[in-house]
């Protein structure tokens, strides 16, 4: 096993090499390659959910994970690269598949513009459960908060411009978007305290591990609800779907892996304010696209996100000169220094320990 200064972990996101680039150019990267992933995913989604009226949350992310499974195993992962307990990923796996079928089973009940609105306000619940996760403890200054608010109400504003689209509500749709959101605020800190805690773990380790255990807890609400064979009928009658799944599952494979790029460098509540943006960014394509008119509504929240972004970027107006707090990141992640050279052992015991 290699020593000393070689022991810093070379980071890379699909044969793309992170580690050593500037932090604009690793934002840059991973960045695009969410935006990819996840609108491709919005695409597809839209035409199972609403147009053939496929509404079966459990059932797509169940088929997803296997896609996720063998295209890793294709990419070369094996098990025998997981530096990390497997204990280390029961709670993160549960925390992940119920997320995920939370957020697509709910769209039975809410159309698009709602889910938005609730989801947008993802970045919120993520900054304040940081301050308590064990190995994390998280605190944020108050531009940060200001900031995140600034966007979140950006993107409800510009939801809610289109009078053609208003929000349709149900309780049982809010109660499981709600649901999603209290998960998803575990999820993105549990993902960062594993990188912390253990500099060694891959991208590709988190995703294996999280949906190989995960895949198991999808069964009970498929069954109990009876919707694995309803599913199972409705695509069986038209099986192209499932082409659209693996095309699916394809480009959110790439969108998942620079999501947790993106965590393991710049954090949970950044990587949130990333996806937050995202989900702006393909509002607004959509009216290009389809060439809706822009009212002022949606100039105010374009306004707000903006604003929000920018001053996300901005360096901290409250910062010490002398402060070493603000010291650019090493490129294996945030908080990298937390251990010395020669404990790779204590750390994974202390990641499966304290996650």
């Amino acid at each position: 096993m290699k020593t000393g200064a070689s022991d810093e972990k070379l980071m890379t996101l699909l044969g793309i090499t992170l580690t050593g680039k500037p932090r604009w150019l690793q934002f840059l990267i991973c960045g695009g390659g969410f935006f990819f992933g996840y609108m491709v995913n919005g695409v597809c989604e839209e035409y199972v959910y609403n147009k053939l009226q496929f509404s079966y949350g459990w059932y797509f992310t169940f088929m997803q994970g296997f896609v996720y499974l063998g295209l890793m195993t294709w990419y070369g992962f094996r098990l025998k690269h997981i530096v990390n307990p497997w204990r280390t990923y029961v709670k993160l796996s549960a925390v992940l598949m119920g997320s995920h079928g939370l957020t697509k089973g709910s769209l039975m009940f809410l159309n698009y513009p709602a889910q938005i609105m609730f989801k947008s306000t993802k970045v919120l619940p993520v900054m304040v459960m940081g301050a308590f996760i064990p190995g994390l403890r998280r605190k944020y200054k108050l531009y940060e908060y200001i900031s995140a608010v600034m966007l979140v109400a950006g993107l409800i504003i510009f939801t809610l411009a289109d009078a053609h689209t208003s929000p349709n509500f149900s309780l049982f749709g809010v109660a499981m978007v709600l649901g999603a959101l209290v998960l998803d605020s575990f999820l993105g800190n549990l993902q960062e305290a594993i990188f912390t805690l253990n500099p060694a773990t891959s991208q590709m380790e988190m995703l294996f591990c999280s949906t190989a255990i995960g895949l198991p807890f999808l069964v009970p609400p498929m069954v109990l609800t009876g919707e694995i064979f309803r599913a199972w009928n409705s695509c069986s009658e038209h099986l192209y779907v499932y082409l659209v799944l693996l095309f699916e599952a394809m480009a959110t494979f790439v969108g998942q892996l620079s999501v947790l790029s993106l965590i393991a460098l710049f954090g949970a509540a950044t990587t949130a304010m990333v996806t937050t943006a995202r989900k702006a960014l393909t509002l607004l394509l959509s009216y290009i696209i389809f060439t809706k008119p822009l009212s002022e509504q949606h100039a105010t929240g374009l306004l707000l996100i903006s604003m929000g972004i920018i001053l996300k970027m901005m360096p901290d107006p409250f910062a010490k000169s002398t402060s070493t707090q603000y010291l650019p990141l090493k490129s294996s992640g945030p908080d990298r220094n937390l251990f010395s050279e020669g404990e790779n052992g204590q750390q994974i015991t202390t990641v499966a320990n304290t996650i």
